[in-house]
């Protein structure tokens, strides 16, 4: 995502600033975050461009160059678009309100005639006898 910001944001000689997010998740221990961004834009004294990163009001590094892990501190990071990580955990989220899946057991009758059924003998004047009325 990147957005254009317009003047009034401009820093100490920043020509433009481009906001920026990504997420990120670590190769090495699976640690997911995401990040925004506010990339200014500068002309040094020898008039060459270069650009300075900025995250929670605080220069960084380049995310690209040597992402590191916030948790682990490794550097097998994979870059992605933003919200990759926020659509994850809600889909972990989701999977963990479903009962797991496993197989089902059923027990069969000697002759293979099907599954066993407990026997309910109901009767049609038990079923009713919370709908007569008194009297």
């Amino acid at each position: 995502m990147t957005e254009i910001t317009g003047q009034a944001a401009l820093r100490a000689g920043a020509t433009a600033v481009v906001n920026e997010s990504y997420s990120f998740a670590c190769m090495r221990c699976g640690y997911g975050w995401e990040q925004s961004y506010e990339i200014e834009h500068h002309t040094d004294a020898d008039g060459h461009d270069f650009v300075m990163y900025v995250a929670d009001g605080r220069i960084v590094p380049s995310p690209l160059n040597r992402p590191t892990c916030q948790n682990c501190d490794g550097h097998v990071v994979r870059i992605m678009r933003p919200g990759r990580v926020a659509s994850a955990r809600d889909a972990a989220h989701r999977e963990r309100r479903v009962p797991p899946a496993g197989p089902v057991e059923a027990v069969w009758e000697p002759g293979g005639a099907g599954p066993v059924e407990e026997h309910h003998h109901w009767r049609l004047s038990r079923l009713l006898h919370p709908f007569r009325r008194a009297g």
